[in-house]
């Protein structure tokens, strides 16, 4: 059985089906520009007929984003004239939304074999996309180099402890050059001094698992030696995680006037204590004498002059701690102290001290913790004082205790003014107040809680502070149940 042999066409009806299936827009036009074919893209994009196309050689214009019209008339009369293919990128308008869209537009002539151009081939492509990611990564660009060249904040560009490149801010700072960071491989950890190696290698941790770290405190060592101290903040670039972008902002001026303002303060604490003991000692003294002659009205007067005595001396002495923590010697004595039994001297005595309010003291750690005794008793009176002092529209104060295997906690809770959520953190800072109308009306310098915090720590232990506005404060102690001694 002899097999029918089929020749199959493809047809001129093909090719235009083929064709329009593209997502390019397509077109031929004659050599001397006037449009002769257009895909149905064109006339889908542009809303215009075939006819309307084929009779206007300029036609196309009126969908060119004006500031791209001059370009394409220039690049296309050019390639009228010298016969060669032309390459622009240039936005044109949807006829049917009006929205403009960037395009490749390529054109290409097609020769005869006595070489004359006889007909032009054309295509423009969509790139809109790549040209709007193109525009934000310049952009991007853009805002990098110009944080780069910041003539205040140094910035460093880290992988790992390595440092990958540095700003011109962040070289003058340490005397370093780039030669420096990258031909002797200078990192983090060189030019950290040993005693904030800890809280670098922790900066690098929170790096790593957070993508970005908690601004520190911290020196570098120059290169000359010298100590530039300094305020450190990174995160991590998403698109590479291992490397990360620090700022680095010199803290120089700012530890000088810290350094003046602590020196002053050792210095005035010390110089008013000497007159103030004289003072208390004479009043007493005085106070004495009346009693014995039976001038009781004069010794009431003279009494109520030992007050503001007593508070000119708890303020000496809170200036003192706080001048000796900023120098690093607040020394502790090491001793075993029973914590319930402290708690309940001291919650005794704030009762007999202030009658407006009862104080509760629940539970038991059935423990003693390793710690110095008179410091320990210095937290608790001023947690327990605070309590009183913020709350004057409440009548009770509550102190818990409880222990675990590892560690006591003691929660000071009372139900007064409250603290707004943030400033929880900052109430633990030298000088710093809570701030709103209620508490400005309330006595006080801000140094109780940040001694509080550094005894506390000083202690191995923590505190933190739970606390909405009208509803009150609770203060959590947590200390180690064994330290060695």
């Amino acid at each position: 059985m002899q097999k029918t042999k089929q020749t199959k066409c493809v047809t001129p009806a093909s090719y235009d089906t083929l064709i329009d299936a593209i997502p390019q827009l397509v077109w031929v036009k004659r050599s001397d520009g006037l449009p002769d074919y257009t895909n149905q893209r064109v006339r889908d994009y542009t809303g215009l007929t075939k006819k309307q196309i084929q009779s206007d050689r300029w036609a196309h214009l009126q969908f060119i984003h004006p500031e791209d019209q001059d370009g394409n008339r220039m690049h296309w009369e050019y390639a009228l004239d010298t016969g060669t293919m032309f390459e622009y990128e240039e936005r044109l308008r949807n006829g049917q939304t009006g929205e403009y869209r960037w395009f490749s537009t390529h054109t290409e002539p097609s020769h005869n074999e006595a070489g004359q151009i006889v007909t032009w081939f054309g295509t423009a492509t969509d790139i809109d996309k790549q040209k709007r990611i193109e525009d934000v990564l310049r952009e991007g660009q853009e805002r990098a180099d110009a944080l780069m060249q910041s003539k205040i904040i140094g910035i460093i560009i880290t992988q790992g402890e390595q440092i990958e490149d540095a700003n011109e801010t962040f070289l003058r700072m340490t005397g370093y050059s780039q030669e420096d960071m990258h031909e002797n491989h200078t990192n983090i950890l060189q030019m950290t001094p040993p005693e904030y190696m800890a809280r670098t290698l922790q900066a690098l941790q929170e790096l790593g698992t957070q993508q970005s770290m908690t601004p520190y405190e911290k020196e570098y060592v120059c290169k000359d030696g010298s100590r530039l101290p300094v305020l450190v903040c990174g995160v991590v670039f998403h698109h590479h995680p291992r490397q990360a972008i620090n700022f680095v902002l010199d803290n120089s001026a700012r530890k000088e006037l810290e350094q003046r303002k602590d020196d002053f303060i050792n210095m005035a604490s010390h110089e008013l204590r000497s007159p103030l003991t004289v003072v208390k000692l004479q009043t007493q003294l005085v106070h004495k004498r009346l009693e014995k002659h039976s001038q009781h009205e004069a010794a009431t007067a003279l009494s109520r002059v030992e007050m503001p005595i007593k508070q000119l001396e708890r303020l000496i002495a809170e200036l003192l701690d706080v001048s000796q923590i900023q120098a690093g010697r607040l020394k502790y004595i090491r001793e075993r102290v029973d914590l319930d039994k402290l708690l309940r001297e001291i919650a005794d005595t704030m009762q007999r001290m202030s009658p407006s309010h009862t104080i509760a003291v629940r539970g038991a750690v059935q423990t003693s913790v390793i710690g110095d005794r008179d410091r320990l008793r210095q937290v608790f009176t001023n947690l327990l004082s605070n309590a009183i002092k913020y709350s004057p529209d409440a009548t009770t104060v509550e102190v818990e205790l409880s222990s675990s295997e590892e560690a006591v906690a003691i929660r000071v809770q009372d139900h007064g003014l409250g603290i707004p959520r943030e400033q929880h953190k900052k109430i633990f800072e030298r000088f710093y107040r809570a701030a709103g109308l209620s508490h400005e009306t309330i006595p006080g310098l801000g140094m109780g809680l940040y001694i509080v915090a550094e005894i506390i720590k000083g202690h191995g232990g923590t505190i933190t502070v739970e606390s909405d506005i009208g509803k009150g404060s609770t203060f959590t102690v947590t200390l180690p149940r064994r330290r060695d001694a």
